[in-house]
């Protein structure tokens, strides 16, 4: 089916009507915790964005508290001025995370992740040790002085 063109909306229209047009024209998605993702990146490439970009934000905000000159912060950072220049200007692509996280660390942050299961996967329970055990069969094995045992 195709789609009927959208009415004209000339300069006798009220204000209101304009509106309540443009209104009706919003399609509004609920995107999920990671921008990156919503923007089309693949799951792997999305999630090392945000964490990157976190480290930035933080790095920045240390930057703009500390008070010290782009030279001077550079330096606590273990980085050149022009490097820090960039972070400030957001160029995430040339960060990597390795990276992002010693300058943290140079500015005293504590740097950690969690990592945590997907609530839509299932785990599998693992089996408990001794059925596993019962499962195995026995192997023979050598000792160093010639002697042969069996283990379990």
């Amino acid at each position: 089916m195709k789609a009927q063109p959208k009415p004209l909306l000339g300069l006798g229209d009220s204000l209101d009507q304009r509106q309540e047009h443009e209104m009706t024209d919003i399609n509004i998605t609920k995107g999920s915790a990671n921008v990156f993702a919503d923007l089309g990146f693949d799951p792997q490439e999305a999630q090392n964005l945000q964490l990157r970009s976190q480290t930035m934000i933080a790095l920045l905000q240390w930057f703009n508290a500390s008070g010290l000159t782009q030279v001077a912060a550079a330096k606590v950072l273990g980085v050149t001025q022009p490097r820090l220049n960039q972070l400030l200007k957001g160029k995430i692509d040339i960060f990597s995370l390795d990276a992002l996280v010693n300058m943290a660390t140079s500015a005293g942050m504590r740097v950690g992740l969690v990592i945590r299961p997907k609530t839509a996967v299932k785990v599998r329970a693992a089996t408990p040790p001794k059925a596993a055990a019962a499962k195995r069969p026995a192997r023979a094995f050598t000792y160093e002085n010639g002697a042969q045992a069996e283990r379990r």
